[in-house]
């Protein structure tokens, strides 16, 4: 983008969000750019000492990003085939952290599988017995993942997936999934160093179904494990990096643009606002205001959003800092405030994933 250039904001139709019960404001077109006063904001913010709170997960330096939360793919899956792990983009997965598993092991993920499924038909029955082995409306697979890792130290992914065949349907007819969950510990070295020997740490659990199939596996696996879910909620201040982090990512593909939505909030009717940026332009922002290519510290964060909040202001006359981000779209990932996200690049898919378990960490302890 050539300097003094103005932001191209994406051209979007006027929607509601998914769950929004209210209209969205839109950014126009042909803003005037921010660019030149980038500088002259952040040493005035710096200098008014505004940007002193403390990096997200205790950490007390600037987090790496080349990097400890969006890395490029572990050497481990350099030459991995990114169809392994197509089946979970572009979903939406609802987020829950899960205390260390008691007893679990990757040799019985059958017998799991049966049980589990016993369970269910248990459960679909009102509490009548189910014999093990029987056959049953729903089948249930568990399987491991093991290339979802961040270092070698960490636990294996799970996958728990639930099918099921009509049944009006022949019985050689393809199963239908209804619901899918993973276990996934990314570079959890934190929590697994300080558990005993016979828990497994796969704190972040990820589900995308029918929320009565995910009680039931949930209370399943509590039962057996000794565990205990609890959805992941995203602050404002998480979603605020996520935006910063994932503008700095390189993609192959033509990028979308970055979008972040916020809730206006005291008002009769909710109201949500959408303000979208083209990805040359965040790119371009993000690059003026990190002063250490590779490193990423929440002063920076701060400056980019609050040069973010001060165009929209000079346009629409609204103080964005007054609302609550809840959502953060960009061509990496998707993640809603409620603890929802889309991952949409598989080569930054463990990157996502090494921040999510963090969240998830730190919610458990």
């Amino acid at each position: 983008m050539a300097a003094g250039a103005a932001p191209r904001p994406a051209r979007r139709g006027g929607r509601r969000e998914g769950g929004s019960n209210g209209p969205r404001r839109e950014a126009a077109p042909g803003l005037v750019s921010v660019m030149e006063s980038v500088e002259a904001v952040a040493r005035t913010l710096l200098s008014f000492g505004r940007l002193s709170r403390g990096l997200p997960f205790g950490r007390a330096h600037g987090l790496s990003s080349r990097d400890p939360l969006l890395p490029l793919a572990p050497r481990s899956q350099e030459n991995a085939d990114p169809q392994r792990t197509a089946f979970l983009l572009r979903k939406q997965w609802t987020l829950y952290s899960v205390t260390p598993l008691y007893r679990f092991s990757n040799a019985h993920l059958r017998d799991y599988a049966r049980l589990l499924s016993a369970f269910i038909a248990a459960e679909k029955q009102k509490g009548l017995a189910v014999e093990v082995g029987v056959e049953l409306d729903i089948k249930v697979a568990v399987s491991s993942l093991p290339y979802l890792k961040g270092s070698d130290q960490d636990q294996a992914a799970i996958l728990v997936q639930l099918s099921s065949r009509s049944p009006a349907s022949p019985k050689n007819s393809e199963e239908k999934l209804i619901w899918s969950g993973w276990f996934c510990c990314v570079s959890g070295d934190n929590l697994s160093k300080n558990v005993p020997e016979d828990f497994t740490c796969l704190p972040l659990f990820l589900v995308n179904g029918a929320e009565c199939y995910t009680s039931i596996v949930g209370s399943w696996f509590q039962k057996t494990f000794d565990c205990s879910f609890r959805r992941l909620a995203i602050s404002p201040l998480i979603l605020s990096w996520m935006a910063a982090m994932w503008t700095g990512c390189k993609v192959d593909k033509t990028a979308s643009a970055m979008e972040l939505v916020f809730s206006v909030p005291c008002l009769p009717q909710p109201l949500d606002i959408s303000y979208a940026i083209h990805p040359e332009d965040a790119k371009a922002l993000w690059d003026t205001v990190q002063k250490t290519p590779g490193e990423i510290i929440q002063e920076e964060v701060d400056v980019f959003m609050d040069c973010l909040y001060s165009h929209f202001h000079r346009h629409f006359r609204i103080h964005l800092s007054a609302t609550k981000l809840v959502k953060v779209s960009t061509a990496i990932a998707s993640a809603h405030c409620d603890g929802i996200i889309k991952f949409l690049q598989s080569q930054y898919l463990t990157g996502v994933l090494m921040l999510l378990t963090e969240l998830a960490i730190s919610q458990i302890e």
